[in-house]
């Protein structure tokens, strides 16, 4: 079972969600937090189940609309774990940080 490694600057990306949805009046939007994190968890067992993006990372969707999101993350077989680089909605273009 591979390890899910968040890195740092997700968390930044956690953050910018929970503004947004908080501006907008969204109920409970830390539930929507615990939603990625745990669709996240897939990658446990099924690292490559993301789309290929064509240079070595993988885009994992995690759910549609306006409870859609995307991660970007990368598998390391030689330690088995999956270190995930950013997320953002599926109503964004590309990535904040990258």
């Amino acid at each position: 079972m591979a390890r899910v490694i968040l890195q740092e600057e997700v968390l930044d990306d956690f953050d910018r969600f929970l503004d947004h949805l908080m501006e907008h009046g969204v109920e409970d939007p830390a539930e929507r937090i615990g939603e990625i994190t745990d669709a996240l968890r897939v990658l446990e067992t099924s690292p490559f189940i993301g789309r290929p993006t064509g240079d070595g990372l993988r885009e994992l969707v995690i759910g549609t609309g306006a409870r859609g999101y995307v991660a970007l993350y990368e598998y390391d077989p030689e330690h088995d774990a999956v270190f995930v680089l950013a997320v953002r909605s599926q109503k964004e273009a590309g990535y904040k940080r990258l």
